[in-house]
């Protein structure tokens, strides 16, 4: 015999309207891959800001040939001596695909300017360059989302003591992260000057206050669903809370908050 309904867990608030998300993600995948289409979801943020967590609850459901989630590590010694965005390009979406960047081209604008990672000339140029790069990729028929996920200094004190600790998080633990407390203020100035130069028309950067994950997670599905067309559309469904979820208009400080 089976187990009865009344067995069955209920769902949560959360994971009933998640579902429902990702019942619409599956209409925007089925649209994108019969009309040839390319996404391309970029999600930046602070350490702990959980892109990892966003991207999982975004993918669960999709087609995995037809989606693609792009981590690069660090540039070897040849991509380091190459035009900044080629190792990016090979990773772009193809005909049909739906393709998140965890981490992207933005580590010129953030880390890797906060650590010194790159030259000040090398980080200019990219300033100067990505508006330009974007806008290409845009006019070919390219959908560019990106998102950066912010969090308040106190939660990520909390989430680095949590990752610290848990067995499970380990391979999530890097010097970087080690150095994100101490250089909260020089991450804070990098993100305002990546955001106020390299949000445009053609590829506006979306903020999320992600302190509370799940909220997060809803609206963040809710504001890219509504950007994007596709058939079958729930619209009622998609009411983003715009202080949780919303462009960036150069006000730094609605970020702060």
């Amino acid at each position: 015999m089976g187990h009865k309904d009344k067995d069955k867990p209920e769902q949560s608030g959360y994971e009933a309207e998640l579902r429902l998300l990702q019942i619409e993600l599956v209409k925007l995948q089925n649209s994108l891959i019969s009309k040839g289409d390319q996404i391309l979801v970029i999600l930046e943020g602070r350490d702990t800001a959980g892109k990892d967590g966003s991207i999982k609850v975004i993918t669960q459901h999709l087609s995995p040939r037809e989606t693609r989630v792009v981590a690069l590590g660090k540039p070897s010694d040849v991509e380091a001596s190459e035009w900044y965005f080629q190792r990016y390009v090979a990773e772009l979406p193809k005909k049909g695909e739906f393709v998140l960047f965890n981490r992207s081209w933005y580590n010129r604008a953030g880390v890797e300017v906060v650590m010194k990672f790159c030259s000040k000339s090398q980080h200019a140029n990219f300033m100067e360059t990505v508006n330009g790069f974007e806008s290409i990729l845009a006019s070919s028929g390219m959908t560019i989302l990106k998102y950066y996920l912010d969090i308040s200094k106190k939660e990520q004190a909390l989430r680095l003591q949590e990752r610290a600790k848990d067995p499970l998080k380990q391979w999530k633990i890097s010097p970087i992260d080690q150095q994100a407390q101490k250089n909260w203020n020089a991450y804070s100035k990098s993100r305002n000057e990546m955001l106020e130069k390299t949000s445009s028309s053609d590829a506006p950067w979306i903020i999320v206050k992600a302190n509370d994950k799940k909220v997060a997670h809803l609206n963040m599905i809710k504001d890219l669903l509504s950007r994007v067309s596709y058939p079958g559309k729930d619209k009622n469904l998609l009411k983003v809370d715009k202080d949780i979820t919303f462009q960036w208009e150069g006000n730094v400080s609605k970020l702060e908050k």
